[in-house]
Parts: structure tokens; sequence; C-alpha cells
């Protein structure tokens, strides 16, 4: 998504757009974690459940079709609080903020002549320009409004705002203070989801020796980026990965088959039965 946001933006718009963007891609995996119970410091869940995704059970089947994971739903028994207090905070924080920035830049809804029999000036709402999806709509007693969407579509309409994307008369700019509060706001949530998922940037010793040559492994994350895992004892290892800066080092598909030999050699101390 970074690479391709406009770089000519002001900083803090592109800062914005940049963890917006962070925060919707990574909405799935949070909302996910919801269901799983905690993890230790490491493995990273994204990379502990790479290659299994999270369950969905039949009574939520429909709603995992379009939408899920992408729209926090009720959850009477979490498994993971933490993930759980981090979404409802980070999609408050946002739907907010996107309520005061429609306050600022958007346009109301025009207005139509109905002329009437002893009213020849009334007018109504202009269905066609209250239904522009482009337009934020606030929540209401009857109606979430746009917070209905969830936090993905919240998290792209600022993006678009903090961009300026244009959409005929119905946006103003945003003012440069207003831009400073939603590069704050969308700052947090980003750190927020992040550290909820343990992609907050920390190394980790791992408690279990490398499979293939007995030596140390060291786990890092980075935000922003995809964790990896590293033998201690250089190119002297001969894990089936390659060299990288002297040590043999795991990432992305590749930590999948470290996850199933650290399994594996961990069955094999285990007693028969």
């Amino acid at each position: 998504m970074t690479d391709t946001l406009d770089r000519t933006a002001p900083p803090a718009a592109y800062r914005a757009a940049v963890d917006l963007a962070a925060v919707r891609e990574q909405w799935g995996d949070l909302l996910a974690a919801i269901e799983q119970a905690p993890a230790a410091e490491w493995p990273p869940r994204d990379a502990r459940d790479f290659d299994r995704p999270a369950p969905i059970d039949d009574e939520h089947q429909a709603d995992a079709i379009g939408r899920m994971p992408l729209v926090l739903r009720e959850h009477p028994a979490p498994l993971n609080l933490d993930a759980l207090d981090a979404a409802l905070a980070v999609e408050e924080a946002l739907f907010d903020v996107a309520d005061a920035i429609a306050e600022v830049v958007q346009r109301p809804i025009r207005t139509v002549p109905v002329p009437t029999y002893g009213n020849p000036d009334a007018t109504m709402p202009d269905q066609d320009d209250a239904a522009d999806p482009a337009r934020w709509h606030y929540q209401a007693q009857t109606s979430p409004g746009s917070r209905g969407y969830g936090l993905h579509w919240a998290a792209v309409w600022l993006e678009g705002r903090a961009l300026d994307e244009q959409a005929g008369d119905l946006f103003t700019q945003v003012p440069a203070r207003t831009l400073d509060d939603l590069a704050r706001v969308a700052s947090l949530a980003r750190r927020r989801v992040e550290r909820a998922l343990g992609r907050d940037g920390r190394t980790i010793a791992l408690d279990r020796p490398c499979p293939w040559c007995g030596d140390a492994l060291t786990g890092r994350t980075q935000p922003g980026g995809e964790p990896s895992v590293s033998c201690m004892r250089g190119e002297a290892c001969t894990a089936p990965v390659l060299l990288d800066r002297g040590r043999r080092i795991w990432r992305g598909a590749d930590l999948v088959g470290l996850w199933a030999a650290l399994d594996a050699a961990k069955r094999r101390e285990q007693p028969a039965a």
C-alpha cells in the first residue's frame, strides 16, 4: 500500500495514510486473534498461524462471506481480551476522528425544490446526494451510519481525506491542524494493533534450539515488517534456508518449515506413552 501512496502529499498526510493502511491491512489478523488464546511473546501470530487459517463456526459462516473478518462483532467469550480491547479502542478512535473530519470538510446534503400548494419554496434533501458512496454518514439512534461498514471502510475514507482525493465538490481540503490530529490518531492506532499482534519490534531468545544444529535461535519483529528467526551458529548450520549476513534466517513461508521442525523435535523428546 505504501508504495502506491502519493509521496508528494504533505508529511502529516503521508504519515497518516501509511499508518491507516497498516491498520486496515492488519485488521483481519487482529479480529482473528480475538478468537485465539493469547500466545507467548514469540512467535508473532501471523507467523505461528501462517499455514492454518482461523476457524469460523457455522453460526457466523454467513458473516464470513465477503465482509468477515473485517467487521468487529460481538464476542460473548473472547479468548484474547488484549486483542479485543485493542480492536474496540482502535475502531472507536478512527470512527470518532472520521466524524470530526466530516464535520469540517464534508458538504451538507443538497436540497431540491418540491413546491407544494401554498408553499412554492418547499425543499427536501436530495436523495442522490445523500446516497453518495463517498459521503461519511454520522451515527444516529436509528442507524450506525458509516460505522456499520466497519473499521476497514473508515480507514479507507480517512486515507482519502488525508490525501485530498477528489469527489466532486463533496469535500474541502483537511486543515493542517486537523491533519496533524488525524496523523496522531492513526499512529497510535497502528501501534496498538501491532502491539496486540506482537509486531511492535522486539528480539526474543526462543526457548527451543535449532532443529538442524542445536544452536540458539533468536526471533525478531519490526514494526511494519515481517518476523524472522535466525540461528546463531552461522554458516555452519545446515538448515535449508538462505544465509543473510552470516546467519541462517527464516522469513515468510520458510517459518512454516521451522515451526514444523521445532514441533517434530519436541515430539521426539517426549517419552512414549
